[in-house]
């Protein structure tokens, strides 16, 4: 028997089955013209608000060096002024209430206090600064991260797939993306029949184990697209119907091609 190849079009089909939020023809435009957030033109505006913000993060990233005993305590309350710099971007957020970049920074924040499980009443994650909390606080708190970063991502997201964007704004979606992935992605890990989603009127509320699955794959697929590569990866991996496909075709391709053509 003669020996088989693929073409570049007979790959492109193989990585649309094994990731079917794949697409060769919808790269991203970068364009380095553009301002930085499609939403403040004004230069020397957006200097002042991301110089603003820039403070504040670093202030957020000193007060943790603290708690994990990286730096020397400057504070002998460090999450109480943990919760003060979230109020100051809240802020900021409520001067410049389409800043996406702020609204990415609070949801950060957010899952930093109360771990990637924020949804899930009851449930807390090792990274979490917080672990015993009232049960109200958290479902504010999840649907304030949700509710920023759906916001984010509307405010940055181009109009069409061909829309050019900028190096800041597509980091920013990315970002945005990637985080909503990692609370749908460890929701759906930690999920249990029984076990209440706190996000009080939202959508997630009536979501079932798979809903979170697959949103956490279409959501990392999309960090992926803006730049992240790590979440470009757990696109994949995560995916429930990717890894069903990805295991098949593999299948399919070593008893077809040989080894080489099952990785």
């Amino acid at each position: 028997m003669g020996t088989s190849s693929l073409s570049r079009r007979d790959f492109n089909v193989l990585e649309k089955i094994k990731d079917p939020e794949s697409n060769p023809l919808t790269a991203i435009i970068v364009d380095a013209s553009l301002p930085k957030d499609p939403n403040i033109t004004d230069a020397s505006l957006y200097d002042r608000v991301s110089q603003k913000e820039r403070e504040i993060v670093l202030a957020m990233q000193n007060l943790e060096m603290q708690l994990a005993g990286l730096k020397p305590a400057s504070t002998t309350e460090p999450i109480r002024e943990y919760h003060e710099c979230v109020s100051q971007l809240g802020e900021l957020i409520s001067e410049h209430h389409n800043y996406a970049s702020a609204r990415n920074n609070r949801a950060q924040a957010l899952r930093r206090l109360y771990g990637d499980t924020i949804i899930l009443s009851g449930e807390y994650t090792s990274t979490a600064l917080l672990r015993e909390v009232d049960d109200s606080e958290k479902s504010q708190a999840a649907a304030q991260a949700l509710s920023d970063l759906d916001k984010a991502i509307s405010l940055l997201t181009p109009k069409s797939l061909f829309a050019s964007i900028s190096l800041q704004a597509g980091r920013t979606l990315s970002l945005a993306h990637t985080q909503r992935a990692a609370i749908y992605h460890m929701t759906a890990k930690s999920f249990e029949t029984g076990k209440a989603v706190d996000v009080g009127k939202r959508m997630e509320a009536s979501w079932t184990k798979i809903d979170f699955e697959e949103a956490a794959a279409r959501d990392f697929a999309a960090g992926g697209r803006y730049g992240n590569e790590i979440a470009k990866g757990l696109a994949v991996s995560t995916n429930p119907t990717a890894k069903l496909c990805g295991q098949m075709v593999r299948e399919a391709m070593k008893k077809e091609y040989g080894s080489a053509y099952a990785a």
